[in-house]
């Protein structure tokens, strides 16, 4: 799953380029021989953030899996990322709207405050605010990530998503300006059906249907020996 990740982050890039772009731009300034730096810190920054993401959302699913609950988690988390990617402006706006308001403006004086620092520390502390930004790509990827049931998997599968969105947001720090417009709102449309296919992949895989890597046997925890245990799936 960590290469759907990886893709979801490019495709997700060019819509990126809208949310981030100025921000990116802004590390670009400087010296020359700070340039890379800079662009270096800030990206391992901003993937950090989403591994720490990955690591909390991983627990919740673990903790899931624990009560016994995989099976409808992945299949509900599936279902959910489907119906995001169908509906992405809306529910991302939604969510801004939703009480989120409030933490927008605070992350963006403290990303306003690193920037004004400059220099190395500086530009990877922006990065780590980056990643707090509300973003509709970030939740899709972390709706994957908690269907994933596993702390580190999570975190792995974030840091292949935030891997994803370095291209485009490097080329852009190099060149000021990559593609036009239009060329990147088609290129971003792929990105649902990308998305809704991640979907389907964990509802099917919260189905249990015994197919190896796709839908495998479920498992729950047995308390009394401590070790994941097969389910009787009763047909």
């Amino acid at each position: 799953m960590v290469w759907t990740a990886f893709l979801l982050g490019f495709l997700g890039s060019f819509h990126c380029l809208g949310m981030c772009g100025p921000i990116a731009l802004a590390v670009s300034s400087g010296g020359n021989k700070q340039l890379l730096i800079n662009k270096v810190w800030y990206n391992l920054g901003r993937m950090l953030t989403y591994s720490f993401l990955g690591l909390f959302v991983g627990a919740l699913g673990l903790g899931f899996q624990l009560a016994g609950f995989q099976q409808g988690v992945s299949i509900l988390l599936g279902a959910a990322i489907i119906l995001f990617a169908l509906f992405y402006k809306k529910g991302e706006r939604a969510l801004i709207q939703g009480g989120l308001y409030g933490m927008v403006a605070k992350i963006k004086h403290s990303l306003g405050y690193w920037l004004k620092k400059g220099g190395a520390i500086a530009f990877f502390m922006t990065g780590l605010v980056n990643g707090l930004l509300p973003c509709g790509m970030v939740y899709i990827a972390l709706l994957a990530s908690m269907a994933l049931s596993n702390p580190w998997e999570s975190a792995v599968y974030m840091l292949a998503f935030g891997a994803g969105t370095v291209p485009m947001l490097l080329a852009l720090m190099l060149t000021g300006n990559l593609f036009s417009p239009l060329l990147k709102q088609k290129l971003f449309k792929f990105m649902p059906y990308l998305a809704v296919i991640i979907g389907i992949l964990f509802i099917v895989r919260g189905l249990g249907l015994g197919i190896h890597f796709i839908s495998p046997e479920l498992q729950v925890f047995d308390p009394a020996v401590g070790v994941p245990a097969e389910m009787t799936i009763c047909k």
